[in-house]
């Protein structure tokens, strides 16, 4: 349907997807496991299969300043387990600044053909200098070098200041069995988890949302609104 014009601009409202239907409707009982980490891991090996899924490991990260003023930019996960989900970033970056000064982010990873999303929120902690130039000395010689390359977020005057830059550095580790040096500028993140959502599209809008958290101190769960997980968590669901 095409788009309209109104008073307030371009009308986008027409714009619907129609998700599969209720024989999609996700209840506690399919859960793959009542540990989040256990049921990302099976939503996100679906994912990855799935030849529709672009980058399975493709994820909105959210961080904001200590005044509260919130950024959001697409980034790649480089790996997760029960300690967190893992990113590599500039740390003079907006986002690496801003988790340094409030370090708190949020996640949500889209997987649009599956019609599902997972959102993820907790304290971030820096890895290791040997764990980031592990994974640094892991990736392409081209994106260490771009890497280099980049003092991501900084005003530059053009295209060709990254292009020189780019050139000199190739020239300088024209042998490939010299190693090039991880910048102090670059490295990795950790999202520890505090709460996990998971959601499941549904044609109605009466989406499925079921949500993993840590119990609050002294709570008992009371079985009815809210279960006890494994590994510490609680789960509940939540209207759409």
């Amino acid at each position: 349907m095409a788009n309209t014009v109104d008073a307030n601009g371009i009308n986008v409202a027409a714009m619907r997807k129609a998700y599969k239907g209720d024989e999609e409707v996700y209840t506690e009982d399919q859960l793959a496991s009542r540990d989040p980490i256990v049921q990302f891991a099976a939503w996100f090996e679906e994912a990855a299969k799935n030849p529709n899924v672009g980058e399975a490991n493709a994820m909105c990260l959210a961080t904001s300043t200590p005044e509260g003023r919130p950024s959001a930019r697409m980034v790649l996960l480089k790996g997760y387990s029960k300690e967190g989900f893992r990113f590599f970033t500039n740390f003079e970056s907006r986002k690496g600044k801003e988790v340094a000064a409030n370090p708190f982010a949020a996640l949500c990873f889209y997987w649009e053909p599956l019609n599902r999303s997972v959102r993820i929120e907790g304290p971030v902690e820096r890895l290791t200098d040997q764990q980031s130039s592990e994974y640094f000395h892991s990736r392409p010689r081209g994106s260490q070098i771009g890497a280099a390359v980049s003092h991501q977020s900084t005003v530059i005057e053009g295209r060709d200041v990254l292009n020189q830059r780019e050139k000199e550095l190739k020239e300088q580790y024209a042998d490939e069995t010299v190693e090039i040096p991880k910048p102090d500028y670059w490295g990795g993140f950790r999202v520890v988890p505090e709460v996990i959502e998971f959601w499941q599209g549904q044609t109605t809008r009466l989406h499925d949302r079921i949500v993993f958290r840590l119990p609050r101190a002294g709570e008992t769960p009371d079985e009815k609104a809210t279960h006890t997980g494994e590994n510490g968590w609680v789960y509940e669901r939540l209207s759409p």
